[in-house]
């Protein structure tokens, strides 16, 4: 589902967002990417769907070239593609379901009757369909969470990236929150990949792990294979 080829992203000044990176992920997994804060979490997230340009390398996603084909095909892959942030990205001022409804904008751009009732189905399933019409700033952060996987579930998405989804939550909406993530994983058979800063949480709710130091990927296996020695140079 999702294939890196020598992944490379140079931000500005020469800093190294990630280097040389090569992963296969295929959608019985749920990946947690674990490393400091500046590893490259979120820098090869974002390279994924190209919200960062990488410098070089490549990206396939379901077989297709993301970093070497036109303008409308990126459009095309890339509403399969749901992106659930730490901030939640959300419209603080608009109703919950305009919210949800912007996930359908790879689709269409005026709405129909048929997006409403994805729109509504999607927070159905994360469990807030009666806060269709309440105004976002009005929810807690665990709520607006919800309202952004219910964003990325309206996109009908064959993968679901998460941005550090979880780390500003406390502990009861953060296990909340990645339980929703692995029972979508599971009904849906989308590949996940999720960034995380506790290793625990990454422990519980994930079947594979990617430990990143300075841009470069020093583990990659399952969870039973990460050593005292190698969490040590991860988190260092």
């Amino acid at each position: 589902m999702i294939e890196i080829r020598n992944l490379t992203h140079i931000y500005k000044g020469g800093i190294i967002g990630v280097e040389d990176i090569n992963l296969t992920i295929g959608k019985d997994e749920v990946v947690a990417v674990i490393g400091v804060s500046g590893a490259g979490k979120s820098t090869l997230l974002r390279c994924i769907n190209r919200l960062l340009e990488p410098t070089s390398g490549e990206v396939f996603i379901n077989g297709k070239d993301i970093l070497h084909c036109s303008n409308k095909e990126v459009q095309l892959i890339r509403r399969t593609i749901g992106m659930v942030f730490q901030n939640f990205n959300l419209i603080r001022r608009s109703l919950v379901i305009q919210n949800v409804l912007m996930g359908r904008l790879g689709y269409t751009y005026h709405y129909n009757k048929k997006d409403y009732q994805i729109a509504m189905e999607c927070l159905r399933r994360v469990k807030i369909g009666d806060l269709a019409y309440r105004r976002t700033d009005t929810l807690s952060g665990g709520q607006q969470q919800r309202v952004g996987i219910a964003r990325a579930l309206a996109q009908e998405p064959t993968i679901i990236l998460g941005d550090e989804p979880v780390s500003n939550l406390d502990p009861t909406r953060k296990h909340e929150i990645m339980g929703l993530l692995l029972d979508i994983h599971k009904q849906d058979e989308v590949p996940m990949v999720i960034s995380i800063h506790d290793i625990e949480t990454a422990k519980e709710y994930t079947n594979r792990m990617i430990g990143m130091v300075k841009g470069k990927v020093v583990f990659d296996s399952k969870l039973e294979d990460l050593t005292d020695e190698k969490t040590i140079e991860i988190f260092a």
